[in-house]
């Protein structure tokens, strides 16, 4: 179910990132023992004893951050705890995870529809695009002027040569007549004179303001390309220009990868669709934001449910589902109500990726329903969730469009990142001047970070140091100059300011509120765990 506190055994791995920072800062070593071994919630009880110190680490002095907001206590039953050995034992690495999610569904490229041209924008092309004619398919003038025939000065006609129309009459020495530019060449014709270039004298005669030569101004047939040439190859992404060069080349309809579907299915009991939270429920974040983010990634979504918690509801909704592409929202943890997996076994589902290394988003998890079909679960905290689209869900929805794989760019932090001991993290920065500059506000269930990020950094285990060159994973809509051109670069910034902490104490206070988080106990109920740079992951 979304947003459910995380079990204690991945309390243990959240905590390892503390512990070993509070070592560091005490010069205490863990005497060679697991790390975040032992039941958390009696350290928890001690730590909140008096004369128990240090029963948890504690976070660094100093006042709370916004970026560390009190969390609820946990609720419900939890799996027994274990050694984060145990827990890493079974999980992906985050590169090999997004391998595995890019290869499952084969050779796209093999399968095709012809649409119409109106309906191929951003789709790719199944199969080469050839000129069905040459382009030019005749002679025609490049500029509007006069087109001449022999040596000057020429007797101009009265008639002229318009575009669209049939073929001209033929011109003979000495003779020039007006041509708009795409208007068919006459035969005969020497030169196209600009209109420019060339004066008319009160008797009518052209005379050249510059010397004329041979073809000047005119494009020969087949200037670009000649029928039966290859003008792009297959796998082209269809953008407004390739349209644009086929409509050219003769085509009114092209061949291309189908679109995948996709279709969503939110869970959970404690998801509102409208209205303020109240009484331990909470506005649905997943299913505003999924479906378009789907569509950005090349899929067409046909259909969103809200299952809820229920068990058969969900094992109907993927036994009938028709789509390329199921996502589900929570769920796929090993929790009272977290029916993903289950549902999975129950139907014979082959498990390609059961957890991932990464931070947020670990419990992800991409399962192969039919060999044309497959499943990508995502954990319900929001920001969780963006991991798990980025890591399987894309690379996946890219083979099944036939997009090939980005070409990857990198950028310098600007700042420190802290990591986690273990696992990968996926940190929202924004780019400045060729740097990345981490964001705050990038807890699981944090929406407000991402939402002014160009892009997500893959921090490494251990994190990230100033002037290190990261990846960084683009987002779909990040777009600073056609922002810029729109004329919202200010709003931005300023919203980006106030994410980075970056923005004027008055803009900093209007952005963050005050601050309420102040215990390393209460962060542990919630199976979350604050770092010192007050950011969290799960």
């Amino acid at each position: 179910m979304s947003g459910r506190p995380a079990p204690d055994a991945e309390l243990d791995e959240a905590l390892a990132l503390v512990n070993d920072d509070h070592d560091r800062r005490t010069g205490r070593r863990t005497g060679g023992a697991p790390v975040g071994g032992g039941d958390l919630r009696g350290a928890s009880a001690a730590s909140d004893a008096p004369g128990h110190d240090d029963a948890l680490p504690q976070p660094p002095s100093g006042p709370a951050t916004p970026d560390t907001p009190p969390a609820p206590a946990a609720s419900g039953s939890h799996a027994p705890a274990s050694t984060s050995q145990t827990k890493h034992r079974d999980t992906t690495p985050w590169p090999a995870a997004r391998t595995v999610a890019g290869r499952a569904p084969g050779n796209s490229l093999s399968g095709r529809s012809a649409v119409p041209l109106g309906q191929a924008l951003g789709l790719v092309l199944a199969a080469p695009l050839v000129a069905l004619t040459d382009l030019p398919s005749f002679d025609t003038s490049a500029m509007d002027g006069w087109v001449v025939a022999g040596p000057g000065p020429w007797d101009v006609r009265a008639d002229g040569i318009l575009a669209g129309h049939g073929q001209p009459g033929p011109l003979s020495d000495g003779e020039a007549v007006r041509i708009a530019t795409g208007a068919r060449i006459p035969q005969e014709a020497t030169a196209v004179i600009r209109s420019e270039h060339g004066l008319v004298d009160d008797k009518g005669r052209l005379h050249p303001r510059r010397d004329v030569t041979q073809g000047q101004d005119i494009r020969p047939r087949g200037q670009e390309c000649r029928s039966g040439d290859q003008l792009l190859p297959r796998g082209t992404l269809v953008t407004p220009v390739v349209l644009g060069l086929a409509a050219a080349a003769g085509y009114d309809e092209l061949a291309v990868v189908p679109r995948p579907t996709a279709e969503v299915l939110i869970l959970g009991d404690e998801l509102l669709t409208e209205g303020l939270p109240h009484e331990g429920l909470i506005r649905d974040a997943l299913g505003p934001m999924l479906p378009p983010w789907l569509r950005s990634l090349g899929a067409e979504v046909i259909a969103v449910r809200r299952l809820g918690d229920d068990a058969e509801a969900l094992h109907q909704a993927i036994t009938t589902s028709a789509a390329d592409l199921i996502v589900t929202t929570g769920g796929t943890a090993s929790g009272p109500v977290d029916h993903v997996h289950p549902i999975l076994r129950r139907i014979g589902a082959e498990l390609l990726v059961d957890g991932v290394a990464v931070r947020p988003g670990h419990p992800m998890l991409l399962a192969r329903v039919r060999p044309d079909q497959h499943l990508v679960g995502l954990p319900g905290n929001p920001l969780a969730a963006v991991s798990g689209l980025l890591t399987l869900a894309e690379p996946l929805l890219r083979t099944l469009s036939g997009r090939p794989a980005p070409s990857p760019y990198a950028a310098v932090l600007r700042e420190d990142v802290h990591g986690h001991p273990h696992d990968t993290r996926l940190v929202p920065v924004t780019l400045r001047a060729d740097h990345a500059v981490p964001l705050h506000y990038n807890g699981p269930a944090m929406l407000r970070g991402i939402a002014v990020a160009d892009g997500l950094a893959v921090v490494p285990p251990g994190g990230g140091r100033r002037g290190q060159e990261l990846e960084v994973l683009d987002l779909p809509w990040a777009l600073p100059e056609a922002l810029a051109e729109a004329g919202v670069e200010a709003g931005v910034e300023a919203a980006t300011e106030a994410a980075t902490g970056a923005a004027t104490e008055a803009v900093t206070e209007a952005a963050t509120g005050p601050s309420t988080s102040t215990g390393t106990g209460a962060n542990t109920r919630a199976g979350t765990n604050a770092d010192p740079a007050g950011e969290c992951f799960t």
